[in-house]
C-alpha cells in the first residue's frame, strides 16, 4: 500500500510540470527560409517550373496510338524501341497468320481452327502492346524526374534492398 502511494506522488510531481504549461500562449514560429527562397520575386513574379515534355495524359494517348511514341516524347528511348519492336513483331505475325488462315480456308484444311486461335493470340498481344505502351508512358510521365540511378537488389536474408544515390555539392 505504501508503495503505491509513493509511486502516485512520484507520478503527480513528474507530471505537475506538465499540468503547468499555458498551451495557449505559443511563441511566433521563426519565417521558413527555404519557403522565402522559393516564394516568387517581384520582379518576375513567377518561379519558373520544369515540367515534364508531355503531359501523362499526352504521353498515354501518344502510346496508345503508336507504341513508344510517348515513351520517345519523355526521352526514354530504350523503353519506345522495345515497345514499337515488339509492336512490329506482333503485327507481323498476326499479317503472316492471317495470310495462312486464308490459304487453309481455300485448300479447306483441318488446322483452320487451330490458325484462328493463333491469329487471335497474336491480335491479343498486339492490343496488349498498346496497352502496357500507354500505361508505362502514363506513369513515366508521373515520374519523370525521379533518380535514374535507383538499385534494387536482393538482400543476404532473401529480402529485397534499394539504394539511392543523391550528389551532393559542398561550396
Amino acid at each position: 500500500m505504501r508503495l503505491v502511494a509513493v509511486l502516485a506522488l512520484a507520478f503527480l510531481l513528474l507530471a505537475s510540470p506538465a499540468i503547468a504549461q499555458d498551451s495557449t500562449t505559443v511563441p511566433p514560429a521563426a519565417p521558413d527560409s527555404a519557403a522565402a527562397a522559393l516564394a516568387p520575386s517581384r520582379a518576375t513574379d513567377s518561379v519558373p517550373t520544369i515540367g515534364p515534355p508531355v503531359s501523362p495524359m499526352g504521353a498515354f494517348w501518344r502510346s496508345l496510338v503508336l507504341p513508344g511514341w510517348g515513351q520517345a516524347e519523355l526521352g526514354r528511348r530504350s523503353a519506345g524501341a522495345f515497345f514499337l519492336a515488339f509492336e512490329g513483331v506482333a503485327l507481323g505475325m498476326t499479317l503472316t497468320t492471317t495470310s495462312q488462315l486464308k490459304y487453309l480456308e481455300d485448300t479447306n484444311s483441318e488446322s483452320v481452327d487451330s490458325k484462328k486461335q493463333q491469329q487471335e493470340d497474336w491480335l491479343v498481344l498486339l492490343g496488349l502492346n498498346h496497352l502496357l505502351a500507354a500505361m508505362e508512358a502514363y506513369v513515366s510521365a508521373h515520374l519523370w524526374d525521379f533518380p535514374g540511378d535507383l538499385t534494387i537488389q536482393s538482400a543476404p536474408n532473401g529480402g529485397v534492398a534499394g539504394s539511392v544515390s543523391v550528389p551532393v555539392r559542398l561550396p
